[in-house]
């Protein structure tokens, strides 16, 4: 058995059997609490459990930054002004889709979300009143040839 005292020096204690029969007269410390998200400094505890391991996985650098410019972010809306570093991060994270999803991640459409969100903001700020957006434009497909092409290739 081993036990390592504070200075850090191991100590061999050989027990006998008569040592087992009786309950252990050791006692531990009081575990040190655990901190959380911030640390008491205020710094971002980035070995918290609560991360969840993003801190240090192969997007760990871009996940830091990203968190770190939402975290500190003093503008009016909070991370607002971190779009960029979470893109860089979400572009990292579908390079790895067993480890954080799937690769289908658009970012086309993340641009054409946050750009939607930015005019909703600005037409209520500009207009004072609670407006409808307009619809998203979707892709429309010619189902007139898709049909001539099913027909074709049922006829051969």
């Amino acid at each position: 058995m081993s036990l390592t005292h504070k200075e850090g020096k191991d100590t061999i204690i050989f027990a006998s059997k008569e040592d087992h029969a009786t309950p252990s007269t050791i006692e531990l410390p009081e575990p040190e609490p655990s901190p959380g998200l911030l640390l008491p400094n205020g710094e971002i505890n980035w070995n918290c459990p609560c991360l969840g391991g993003m801190a240090t996985g192969p997007c760990g650098l871009e996940f830091r930054e990203a968190f770190s410019c939402f975290h500190y972010s003093t503008a009016e809306t909070k991370g607002s002004d971190c779009y960029e570093a979470f893109k860089t991060m979400q572009v990292c994270m579908t390079q790895y889709p067993a480890l954080y999803g799937s690769k289908d991640t658009n970012l086309d459409d993340i641009d054409e979300d946050m750009e939607d969100e930015e005019h909703e903001k600005n037409t209520k700020a500009s207009s004072g009143t609670h407006e409808q957006l307009e619809p998203k434009k979707e892709e429309r497909t010619d189902s007139s040839s898709t049909k001539n092409k099913v027909e074709r290739s049922n006829v051969n």
